[in-house]
């Protein structure tokens, strides 16, 4: 009996969440954004962060949800060699702005990003060590982020956006 109960309840719970979604205060739909992103990285290529750009376009898909695909370009180099990693692929974005009530001049979201990697690595063509230390990770590139933007206007904000690989801060262009 109790384990019927609390179905019902999150059963209703939900229900009740997604008709105040449908009626809630905020009727704009999000997407038709470019994103411009500088930050630090490094996904799993070498141990060191880099500086990072990072630019994506959204498309709005639902009420609260947006698709964008990306791209994004960081370099790493040493005395031995360079590595790019540009990955490339599509995010999802899902806006939390009504479950948190935001203000309208801001915007809460979670994200994950999937892809691949392209990797380029060149040595250094004197480097007389041992090269097989070196272990190229996977072309799969998954990310996952918390962000926030502020809208300045209605056709400029500015954003940060943290997540497991790279974390950028940019404009957003609507």
């Amino acid at each position: 009996m109790k384990t019927k109960a609390f179905i019902i309840t999150v059963m209703v719970s939900i229900l009740s969440l997604n008709l105040s979604a449908q009626e809630g205060i905020f009727t704009e739909r999000h997407g038709g954004t470019l994103n411009l992103g500088v930050g630090i990285g490094g996904y799993g290529y070498y141990d060191h962060t880099s500086p990072v750009f990072n630019v994506n376009y959204e498309f709005g898909v639902a009420r609260n949800f947006t698709l964008a695909p990306f791209a994004t370009i960081y370099s790493y180099a040493d005395a031995n060699y360079r590595e790019t990693v540009i990955p490339v692929g599509v995010k999802g974005t899902i806006y939390l702005d009504q479950l948190l009530r935001a203000g309208s001049n801001w915007d809460f979201y979670t994200a994950g990003s999937l892809g691949f990697s392209l990797v380029t690595t060149t040595w250094d063509a004197n480097y007389p060590g041992d090269r097989t230390y070196y272990h190229e990770a996977g072309p799969l590139y998954l990310d996952f982020h918390l962000g926030t933007e502020y809208h300045l206007s209605r056709n400029l904000g500015i954003f940060l956006d943290l997540s497991t690989a790279v974390s950028t801060i940019g404009i957003a262009i609507h």
